[in-house]
């Protein structure tokens, strides 16, 4: 006769809610990283953010090579020691850098080259455009620290689509807010990969440690840079697209689904219906958040797209939008005027007079280019 006690398979459902939810708080502690962890990777991955840096110096050298203030203010410059690279008085330029029209010839953004002549290129050329060294260097601190810290957590494909796109959709969003006035909008990417840091700590809360010290960080770098921008030249709209931009686009290249964590038998103990909806969960959550932020971040970009190519100006229907690009100084104002002089030449003379406001300023000497009369007949007109 044979025996019937052979073994059966059985499981035993038996956990409560909260004994389920302090195990599983448990074995997450053992996942946690922090979300700023050097080392984590080689030193090598961090290569997108460290060329996007020598290139943005790179273009920054270019730029005061071709301003050559000694030369074309006839050493009316700041730091004149350094010669061709010798930056434009801080009454011109308080970023220590070239002037208005040697940022136009570089690719700045001004809302008459775009509208009425078309130079949509000026559209790629501004976020590698920095107003001074003042800009560049806080700038590209910034960028090191931020980016250098995502590449190794995210690698280098992702960072470098991320930046890219948002130092472009930071461009697009300036465009429709830019005056005559020129402006540089490098701060797109930087503002783009602070977006992504917030999307990848909201997206990710469960498994980091150091969250506190990511969000002080986070809010020094926004603010300190938003500041910046409220100085001449330097663009805070572009900033604004880049930090949405951003934020969107981390969300659809950094996911990371949360999962489970096993116990220490290999099993997770939980009933039936909690099985099914953490499995559905996680079948569902990825494609339907990816596919929702793509949608929107694709109606946003040829949303802007089109209103740059139909030549839009929002500050017609926002009067006050414009602080949010400009502080009112003695030295500069955020009215949107254009400035025209008298020119006077006599004994090797040049006098410029304001037809605005009467000011007038005699310099000594008359071989000045067009574009450089333009430049000191703003400052005088804008000047006290």
């Amino acid at each position: 006769m044979e025996d019937d006690s052979k073994p059966h398979a059985r499981i035993d459902i038996k956990s409560s809610p909260a004994k389920f939810a302090a195990e599983l708080t448990d074995s997450l502690q053992e996942y946690k990283v922090p979300i700023f962890k050097p080392g984590s990777r080689k030193r090598g991955d961090t290569w997108v953010i460290s060329v996007f840096v020598l290139l943005q110096i790179g273009v920054f050298i270019v730029t005061m090579v071709v301003n050559n203030c000694w030369a074309n203010s006839h050493g009316d410059c700041a730091l004149k020691q350094i010669g061709r690279l010798s930056f434009q008085h801080l009454s011109e330029n308080p970023l220590l850098g070239p002037s208005e029209s040697t940022l136009v010839e570089m690719g700045a953004l001004q809302r008459t080259l775009l509208t009425e002549y078309r130079q949509t290129w000026r559209l790629f050329t501004s976020p590698f455009l920095h107003a001074g060294v003042i800009h560049l260097v806080i700038n590209l601190c910034s960028v090191t620290f931020v980016g250098i810290q995502l590449e190794q957590e995210f690698g280098a494909l992702r960072i470098g689509i991320i930046y890219i796109l948002s130092a472009f959709m930071g461009s697009l969003v300036a465009s429709l807010y830019i005056q005559n006035v020129p402006a540089v909008g490098s701060s797109g990417a930087l503002f783009g990969l602070l977006g992504t840091l917030l999307s990848a700590l909201l997206w990710n809360w469960k498994f980091y440690t150091n969250k506190f010290a990511a969000i002080v960080s986070l809010i020094f770098v926004f603010v300190f840079n938003f500041a910046l921008g409220l100085l001449p030249y330097v663009d805070n709209f572009s900033s604004i697209g880049g930090l949405i931009s951003g934020f969107l686009l981390g969300f659809v290249l950094l996911f990371r689904p949360q999962q489970v964590a096993p116990n220490k038998e290999g099993l997770v103990e939980y009933d039936f219906k909690t099985y099914i909806k953490s499995k559905l969960k996680q079948k569902l959550d990825r494609p339907v958040v990816r596919i929702f932020t793509v949608i929107l971040f694709s109606l946003l970009f040829a949303g802007c797209l089109v209103a740059v190519f139909h030549g839009i100006n929002i500050n017609r229907y926002c009067k006050l939008c414009h602080y949010v690009d400009c502080i009112p100084f003695k030295r500069w104002h955020c009215k949107d005027i254009e400035t025209s002089c008298e020119t006077m030449v006599s004994n090797e003379r040049l006098t410029l007079t304001c037809l605005g406001n009467g000011n007038f300023r005699i310099f000594p000497f008359t071989n000045i280019t067009r574009a450089r009369q333009n430049d000191l007949c703003s400052s005088i007109c804008l000047g006290d």
